[in-house]
């Protein structure tokens, strides 16, 4: 079990490499996670805002041209 850990005399190196992509990994998590909330707030308020705001009429259609 201690050669495992010792991974053959490079322990630091693949230890220290498996708790970086470990730490990264997390950060990322988090990081999207963030990202997420902040997207939904800016709907919701882009949501709220646009429900606020009165709707413009719809223009008349044009008539068509009758040709003769």
């Amino acid at each position: 079990m201690i050669e495992f850990f010792n991974q053959g005399g490079y322990a630091f190196f693949v230890w220290g490499a498996f708790g970086m992509t470990f730490l990264l990994l997390i950060a990322e998590i988090l990081l999207l996670r963030q990202s997420r909330r902040t997207i939904l707030t800016r709907v919701g308020r882009l949501a709220r805002l646009r429900a606020q705001q009165p709707q413009p009429a719809e223009p008349a259609s044009p008539q068509p041209e009758h040709q003769t």
